[in-house]
């Protein structure tokens, strides 16, 4: 029978399954150079927009993510290869962006009138909670749902930890992304640079790596 203990365990795996890949530490300088333009109060706001809207989507992958998907005919491969081709571009575009630019990552600069539409895409989806994030989430769901002798007191304790996991996660964002303009400015303009162009590369990587690890899994049955 699950516990608290139980709980805790789902928790931190959870979290530090879906940290590195969410980084909202290293994501908090593109968050910048989209909302760079956004008086302090905005950006705030906008941050805890996007942390509100990661918890939602996180949220929801966990609840119905893997019955959308069967729904749609929709599988966790397919997803991975569309979704680490749109994280490849966006870091495509970060590399290729002239620092002189104030666009984020191929991403148009907002305002204070025109950020809120922004918060959702590119800031949430597929920056944070991209595809990487919600098949991680999937993965995971479905890895403890198919657990033998998984009973109802189980799914409660499991759950329990999942949320606590994902509001901790949401926190992270709102924190990371609400201070971004104190660390560019610890940063400095050049040092900023610098940092944008290797988050590029690591976003292109990122990218790349989901979709050859979607084509394997794709792969995996016609070479069993």
């Amino acid at each position: 029978m699950a516990t608290f203990s139980d709980s805790f365990a789902v928790f931190a795996t959870v979290f530090a399954a879906l940290f590195p890949v969410m980084n909202p530490l290293g994501s908090a300088p593109i968050f910048l150079s989209v909302a760079g333009k956004c008086s302090r109060p905005v950006q705030v706001k906008l941050a805890r927009s996007v942390a509100i809207n990661s918890f939602v989507l996180l949220f929801c992958s966990l609840m119905i993510g893997t019955t959308i998907l069967n729904f749609f005919g929709v599988s966790l491969p397919a997803l991975k290869l569309a979704g680490g081709a749109v994280i490849a571009v966006m870091g495509w575009g970060i590399l290729n962006q002239d620092p002189s630019s104030s666009s984020g990552g191929g991403f148009a600069s907002v305002d204070d009138n025109t950020a809120s539409n922004s918060a959702f895409y590119p800031l949430t989806m597929p920056l944070v909670a991209g595809p990487g994030a919600i098949a991680t989430m999937i993965s995971l769901a479905a890895h403890y749902k198919s657990t033998p002798g998984f009973t109802f007191n189980d799914k409660v304790y499991v759950t329990i930890g999942y949320v606590a996991a994902i509001f901790a996660l949401s926190v992270s964002i709102f924190l990371c992304f609400s201070q971004a303009d104190k660390l560019q400015r610890a940063l400095g303009k050049n040092g900023t640079n610098v940092l944008m162009k290797l988050l590029g590369f690591i976003l292109l990587a990122i990218g790349v790596q989901i979709i050859l690890g979607g084509w394997k899994e794709m792969m995996a049955p016609a070479a069993s």
